[in-house]
């Protein structure tokens, strides 16, 4: 039997993809901001997500959103870099008003040399 006919299991991600959005697309983009990324679990609280906007670069930040301030969610398509690695995208779709964190690191050096 060939290789490719045996069933494989199947991965299972982050963030599932919805079907439509519950509300008017027009009404969600009146009351929420999508943010496109890299989702990954929080290393330490199970109640919030991390979002990498962009995984590959060497300059990277991330958001930090609670899960209960997202509201809708849709797979977008995934990225390769050059050495073939995928990363799964989603666009997620945040309330307004409600509070998030982007974190930036940055290398501490001393400035006055």
């Amino acid at each position: 039997m060939p290789l490719s006919n045996i069933p494989q299991e199947s991965r299972k991600f982050e963030i599932q993809t919805y079907e439509k959005p519950q509300k008017n697309p027009k009404e969600l983009s009146r009351t929420h901001v999508p943010f496109t990324g890299a989702p990954q679990k929080h290393p330490y609280d199970p109640e919030k997500i991390i979002l990498v906007p962009d995984p590959f670069s060497s300059s990277t930040f991330y958001y930090e959103f609670r899960g209960d301030d997202i509201s809708h969610a849709e797979e977008v398509s995934n990225i390769v870099n050059i050495d073939g690695e995928t990363v799964v995208m989603a666009r997620i779709w945040v309330k307004k008003m409600t509070i998030a964190m982007r974190c930036t690191p940055f290398l501490v050096e001393d400035m006055s040399r």
